[in-house]
């Protein structure tokens, strides 16, 4: 056990600190991973085990400081673009076929013709007539 080099059982602290950083998927396992192998950097160099351990404390808490408070305020973000029926919700429609409260009609959305229905099934559209989409369901536009 002796005659392996400390850098190299830096690295294998590294490895190890890398199973559960993919089985739990916590990314604090990862920088303490590369604060490892920063400390194997200083063995290899011929930096005492002062010098290893320091490199080790200061690389992972520097990372964990650093990284996490960037990874948690870009989680909080959302998208910018909308996709899918999320960016349909509050465009524009024409009105097709009549659309009243007691049955459904046709819109044209993005280019497309879909079933449609009011919102207040009081309210009733008539063709042409510009309308806002406030939900989706299913394949029907709720319109108002």
């Amino acid at each position: 056990m002796n005659d392996i080099d400390a850098w190299v059982w830096w690295l294998v602290g590294a490895a190890a600190l890398g199973i559960p950083l993919v089985v739990t998927a916590m990314p604090e396992f990862g920088m303490l991973a590369v604060g490892a192998v920063a400390a194997a950097v200083t063995a290899g160099i011929g930096g005492g085990i002062v010098a290893q351990v320091l490199v080790f404390v200061l690389v992972s808490v520097a990372l964990i400081a650093v990284v996490r408070p960037l990874a948690n305020r870009h989680a909080r973000q959302r998208p910018e673009h909308a996709t899918g029926i999320d960016a349909l919700k509050g465009r524009q429609a024409v009105v097709l076929e009549r659309v009243d409260g007691g049955e459904g009609g046709r819109i044209k959305l993005a280019g497309e013709i879909w079933s449609a229905r009011a919102l207040d099934s009081g309210q009733a559209y008539d063709v042409g007539q510009s309308v806002d989409v406030v939900d989706i369901e299913g394949a029907t536009a709720i319109i108002m």
